[in-house]
């Protein structure tokens, strides 16, 4: 099987360089995170929110897969916000 390439979007880079994530902790995310959400009706390809604590951090990470091409793409990267979700982060506030 062909080795999966990381791919980040600008925006993607933008913001992780505003919120001082590095490809590092995103990687750690997307290798050992939980998948939290899945979005299978996104376009062009399929794409999933993770959570994972790379440090004990806690981040989310919305990525894309694109199978054929053996790429993972990252769309966006950020710490949840303590006000808009759940202690676990696993979920949305109902707030």
């Amino acid at each position: 099987m062909a080795a999966v390439k990381l791919v980040f979007r600008a925006h993607a880079l933008q913001r992780m360089f505003e919120r001082g994530i590095s490809v590092e902790e995103v990687r750690a995310v997307i290798e050992v995170g939980e998948t939290i959400v899945t979005y299978s009706d996104d376009t062009p390809y399929p794409s999933r929110l993770v959570l994972g604590k790379p440090g004990g951090r806690s981040l989310h990470v919305v990525y894309a897969d694109n199978l054929p091409a053996h790429e993972i793409i990252v769309i966006t990267a950020y710490e949840p916000d303590p006000q808009q979700w759940e202690p676990d982060f696993r979920r949305r506030s109902k707030a």
